[in-house]
């Protein structure tokens, strides 16, 4: 068997068991975490493990809204831990309520973003220039998070969720229906037909792609249907996913608001728009996440952060909620009317982006 050969079979198998990997993912963190995580008392007992459960409610359906809609869960977790957590619990530091949203959305995403690379709707090479473009300005707002003032940090957050509560109402995510690339046949195990459609053996997922001399690209996913589109268009997502990319790493989210949206205006289907979003957010979201669990030394003057200063026991729930969360987003879209949840949560971050801006002034 040859390397490439070998390495389809690997991916092939990976994806076919996708589900089995997204459960077992956050139930390996927990055990580890469990065993090997500093913490603050040292040796906790039972007490200190359980005292955020629910927390776990919060997050699923924090979880599931976000992935119905395609924004980055943090846009909502983040809120909520400002303005209702302390309320039950205690105030939390901004650059430590950051740092739980992502890590909680780092899961979540990267288990919606498996579901789009087994469907066959993510543009890996469109998604590698996105990343490789973006980390430098997610590694600059994760460091800038250690030494920003609250104020600003809250008017900064306010800004970040006004731009997305604007762009929910203007952005049109509703799903158009795709070209019937199979021409009637049955759709083959890979994505393709056995004769005429396009089929690349080195995809990373079922869809087949081909990119012709024009550079125009076909792909077509798990079920026939093909999508057809250019790769044009760098310099303006280039732009949006870097400014994206320095609200990812400071608040946690606006890399995916804003990214989406420029691969919208480039013509991007929204299919693989959203599909190829969700591997740029979820490996920024990683980034950002340990950005903000071991960088704290790195900035002068910044606030020291180790493994010890990490809130495990709320982590230890949210990670599973935004893991069980995104798995059940795709059944309440099929239910739920998406549009009306859009507005909803647009309308949300508008109310939140008026109480940051009021709490930055110092009322």
């Amino acid at each position: 068997m040859t390397p490439s050969a070998s390495t389809s079979s690997i991916q092939k198998t990976f994806l076919k068991y996708q589900h089995l990997v997204v459960f077992l993912a956050p139930l390996v963190f927990i055990v580890g975490v469990y065993f090997f995580a500093p913490t603050e008392p040292a040796n906790p007992g039972t007490t200190y493990w359980l005292e955020y459960w629910w927390l776990f409610i919060a997050f699923v359906i924090g979880a599931m809204i976000v992935n119905t809609v395609g924004i980055s869960g943090s846009a909502l977790f983040v809120p909520f831990l400002i303005f209702v957590f302390p309320l039950l619990a205690y105030p939390l530091e901004p650059n430590t309520l950051v740092k739980i949203g992502l890590i909680s959305e780092s899961f979540g995403l990267s288990s919606s973003a498996l579901a789009f690379i087994q469907y066959g709707l993510v543009d890996r090479r469109l998604g590698a220039t996105l990343v490789l473009g973006g980390i430098p300005f997610v590694v600059g707002g994760a460091l800038l998070s250690f030494v920003i003032p609250e104020p600003l940090f809250h008017a900064l957050l306010g800004i970040a969720l006004l731009a997305a509560s604007y762009l929910l109402f203007r952005a049109n995510l509703g799903h158009e229906e795709p070209g019937g690339g199979s021409g009637g046949e049955t759709a083959a195990a890979d994505g393709g037909t056995a004769s005429e459609l396009p089929n690349d053996a080195n995809k990373l997922g079922p869809a087949g792609v081909e990119t012709d001399d024009a550079g125009t690209v076909t792909r077509v996913d798990r079920d026939g249907n093909d999508y057809r589109y250019s790769r044009a268009g760098y310099l303006e997502r280039f732009a949006n996913y870097s400014v994206g990319g320095v609200f990812q790493g400071l608040a946690g989210f606006g890399i995916g608001e804003l990214g989406i949206i420029s691969m919208l205006r480039t013509e991007v289907p929204v299919r693989v728009a959203i599909g190829t979003n969700h591997i740029v957010v979820a490996t920024t979201a990683v980034l950002a996440s340990m950005v903000h669990v071991f960088g704290g030394g790195l900035v002068p003057g910044g606030h020291t952060m180790d493994l010890a200063s990490t809130p495990w026991n709320m982590v230890v729930w949210t990670v599973p909620a935004t893991t069980l969360g995104g798995q059940i987003a795709p059944y309440v879209s099929a239910t739920l009317d998406t549009g009306t949840i859009k507005k909803g949560v647009g309308g949300l971050f508008a109310i939140i982006a008026v109480a940051l801006f009021l709490m930055a002034v110092g009322f």
